[in-house]
């Protein structure tokens, strides 16, 4: 045992002697986050960049998988507890049963693995060059859905077209085009971004056409998603600050005129900021309000996984929309932390990622994957915040955890982009090309 202890003694002695050597070298490059991008990337192997032996790409953020497929199952299990019972009702039980949502979202993330495998193994390269192709894909479906026969109605909303094993929402795939879009169009204009008409005015047209036909859907939700994803990666992008919140306040202007136009916004509104008024309570914040229920039955840990009350029926969209309410019922505060600090460091992680390939002078492949960032993190902020009587009921479902095939789908493919460019910059700090 003393031997042991001396070695392990030695051991770090040598180690303090060896940083001790490296901290001036480490200090003149200005350290992990001093200096310019020239002298000090914040990457992990700062090593010779630009080799020309090719370096396969086996390394991936071990972490972020593993948060990632940790948030999977958690919602699976939570979306199998949401469904369990919708059979007892006598209405379901001839089109349900316990496991037919299950059944179905397994099914999805099936489809997703296999699409995101394939994303996988295409460089960046290529989505670079089929980003407007991409964009113009989503804004065609986006009128496709529109025309009567091809676009599924439900609960008075054309937003799904059937394709026979699953229901594939555009406006899913319209927030990936967008993050691919804006990342490729501030590459092509970078030397433009000083200049309104020239930077903004061609975006902010495609922006605007593009929420034209969410409101048609009508999905305000996916048209606020779509806003901040573009608006975010404008100022990512390093557009001019004075242009950056003129751009805002239009949007701001835009989104507050919708809702003065329409009364149904207004009187969710209304709804938002006096819950419990009985004008409302079993009306526009119904779903709120048994939300806001949910919480308080869950206290600090839970009622029990499967001993959800709310989830009988009496809290609509309880496996989509307010998957959380349920989550905070049957696991309490414990269990809502949980799923927040993970959507932190998963969206934090995202955005290190994007900063990384910027660092490495990859600006479309860094900007894209911020985009998803921001798509992640303000969605997920969104959903949270509704499911907690934060900000007015929004119908944006809960990123990799809430029941719905196209969602879970394209969840799926943006990540596989970020862990493509991830893997990507990994072999070029190793010396290497991608």
């Amino acid at each position: 045992m003393k031997r042991l202890l001396a070695l392990l003694a030695s051991a770090l002695a040598n180690t303090w002697q060896a940083m001790r050597r490296l901290r001036p070298a480490f200090a003149a490059t200005g350290g992990v986050f001093g200096g310019t991008a020239s002298k000090a990337l914040p990457v992990r192997d700062q090593v010779h960049i630009g080799g020309d032996r090719p370096v396969r790409l086996f390394a991936f953020d071990q972490p972020m998988v593993a948060v990632i497929v940790a948030l999977i199952a958690l919602g699976i299990v939570m979306v199998y507890s949401a469904t369990v019972a919708w059979p007892d009702n006598p209405k379901l039980a001839a089109r349900y049963t316990s496991t037919s949502f299950l059944m179905r979202h397994l099914l999805s993330l099936g489809i997703g693995f296999v699409a995101a495998l394939v994303v996988l193994q295409l460089p960046v390269k290529f989505w670079e060059k089929a980003a407007p192709w991409v964009f113009v894909a989503a804004l065609v479906l986006l009128v496709l859905v529109l025309v009567p026969g091809i676009g599924k109605v439900v609960n008075n909303a054309r937003r799904w077209i059937p394709l026979g094993f699953m229901n594939f929402q555009p406006s899913e795939l319209a927030k990936l085009a967008m993050a691919m879009y804006a990342a490729s169009y501030m590459v092509r204009k970078m030397e433009q971004k000083e200049d309104f008409v020239k930077a903004v005015w061609p975006m902010a047209v495609a922006l605007g056409f593009t929420g034209a036909l969410l409101l048609r859907q009508p999905d305000m939700g996916a048209f606020m998603v779509l806003a901040v994803i573009s608006m975010g990666i404008l100022f990512l992008g390093g557009v001019n600050g004075r242009m950056f919140l003129l751009g805002c306040l239009v949007l701001v202007t835009t989104f507050a005129t919708v809702i003065a136009l329409s009364p149904e916004k207004r009187e969710r509104i209304f709804a938002y900021l006096e819950p419990w008024d009985p004008a409302y309570a079993q009306g526009k914040a119904y779903q709120l309000t048994h939300s806001l229920i949910a919480f308080g039955r869950g206290e600090v840990f839970g009622q029990g996984l499967g001993d959800s009350v709310e989830k009988l029926f009496y809290l609509p969209e309880a496996h989509t929309d307010f998957l959380l309410a349920v989550i905070g019922e049957e696991l309490g505060f414990a269990g809502v932390a949980t799923v927040i600090v993970l959507f932190f460091w998963l969206t934090r992680r995202i955005f290190v990622i994007g900063r990384q390939a910027v660092a490495l002078d990859r600006v479309f492949a860094g900007l894209m994957v911020q985009g998803i960032g921001v798509w992640f993190g303000f969605q997920a902020f969104i959903n949270m915040g509704v499911n907690l009587g934060v900000l007015p009921t929004k119908g944006l479902t809960l990123p990799l955890m809430s029941y719905g095939g196209s969602a879970i789908l394209m969840n799926l493919v943006a990540l596989a982009l970020v862990l493509r460019v991830d893997m990507e910059s990994r072999a070029l700090m190793r010396g290497g090309r991608t």
